[in-house]
């Protein structure tokens, strides 16, 4: 057995109150039970009577099967008796409107940086109507769209912008894509910033010429001119976004994981970048963990659902032996974090009973 020693929960029947900010991200590589942490999360959130809205951003969808209800594409209370409101957003869907509600054409901004608008076209500063980078002045990698993040991710940022503002939410869960579409995702407002600094400086700069030159270098009179106001906005939200994600008081980007050392090595690598962009991370989740549940929540509970019988099972005993290796490097790597650790469950996790049991784990 591991001698790390683990902090047990009272009583799991006692009020399920979260101790979290208002905005709670769930991060971490594809199928370590980020759906599970979120929706154990708002689930108990909305039970202590937070207004709480938990919301999948990943392609593949499970919440509504986690929670047992069917989730639709916009917030939506899903129970009666709490305040528990959940989405499943479909990227695809959501660029209808536009990364930041500007319209599917992202706001002209392909139109702006290389295909016939007021600074595109061949020969256009920001490069040619094919795309290339080091067509203009500005020498290679000028164009920052061609490098920008993907429009889900672009997305999945105008929506969380939207539910931040929502006066019906007390608190908002995220549970985000796997580990390289969250990194996108964060990498936007960085990308967009600069993409948007090169644009207004230019078009300042050559504003005399522009109109000079009457038109040769696109369309420049009042349509152009609400691109731009439209641009300014969208740097506005951007600003937005970044003041929240590194506010550790408004927001806790929480990283999962396994208990096998590519995952505690994945996780590294994410803790890291996350630290990059100045986000928080308060607490590190520890999931499928090969001990018993008792040792994790009250021993009453815990009598009811089966745990790996580490004396007699072989196999299990040696995946806890493989487990405890990676448990300790996990501790070793995230000292300074709250490190939650989940046992696995011989049953799948689905519906309130069982995420009420990860919860208490998560307390």
């Amino acid at each position: 057995m591991s001698n790390i020693d683990v902090e047990a929960v009272e009583d799991i029947d006692a009020p399920e109150g979260v101790e979290a900010p208002d905005y709670v991200l769930y991060g971490g590589k594809g199928g370590v039970g980020k759906t599970t942490m979120a929706a154990a999360t708002a689930l108990a959130s909305a039970r202590d009577g937070t207004a709480t809205l938990v919301v999948s951003t990943d392609p593949a969808h499970s919440l509504s099967d986690t929670l047992e209800t069917d989730v639709p594409g916009e917030p939506t209370q899903v129970r009666d008796d709490i305040p528990l409101y959940a989405a499943e957003i479909d990227p695809e869907a959501a660029m209808d409107e536009g990364p930041f509600g500007m319209g599917g054409d992202m706001g002209g901004l392909e139109q702006l940086l290389g295909g016939g608008g007021p600074m595109g076209g061949e020969g256009a500063p920001f490069g040619g109507g094919d795309g290339s980078a080091d067509d203009g002045p500005l020498g290679e990698d000028a164009n920052p769209l061609s490098s920008m993040p993907g429009s889900d991710e672009a997305a999945a940022i105008r929506l969380l912008l939207e539910y931040m503002d929502d006066p019906r939410f007390d608190r908002v869960v995220i549970d985000t894509a796997p580990t390289g579409h969250t990194l996108r995702l964060l990498e936007l407002p960085e990308a967009m910033d600069s993409m948007l600094g090169k644009i207004l400086t230019l078009r300042e700069r050559l504003s005399g010429v522009l109109d000079g030159l009457g038109g040769l270098f696109g369309d420049d009179g009042p349509d152009a001119e609400e691109e731009m106001q439209d641009l300014e906005e969208v740097r506005k939200q951007i600003e937005k976004l970044r003041d929240v994600l590194r506010d550790p008081n408004k927001t806790d980007f929480r990283i999962v994981l396994v208990p096998e050392e590519l995952s505690v090595m994945e996780s590294e690598r994410l803790l890291s970048r996350l630290e990059g962009f100045g986000v928080p991370v308060g607490t590190i989740v520890v999931n499928r963990v090969m001990q018993d549940l008792s040792d994790v929540v009250d021993a009453d509970v815990a009598d009811a659902y089966v745990g790996p019988n580490l004396d007699h099972c072989e196999f299990c005993a040696r995946r806890w032996q493989v487990q405890q290796g990676a448990l300790q490097r996990s501790q070793d790597l995230f000292r300074g974090h709250d490190v939650k650790r989940v046992p696995l469950l011989a049953e799948e996790v689905r519906g309130e009973e069982l995420l009420r049991v990860v919860a208490a784990c998560l307390d």
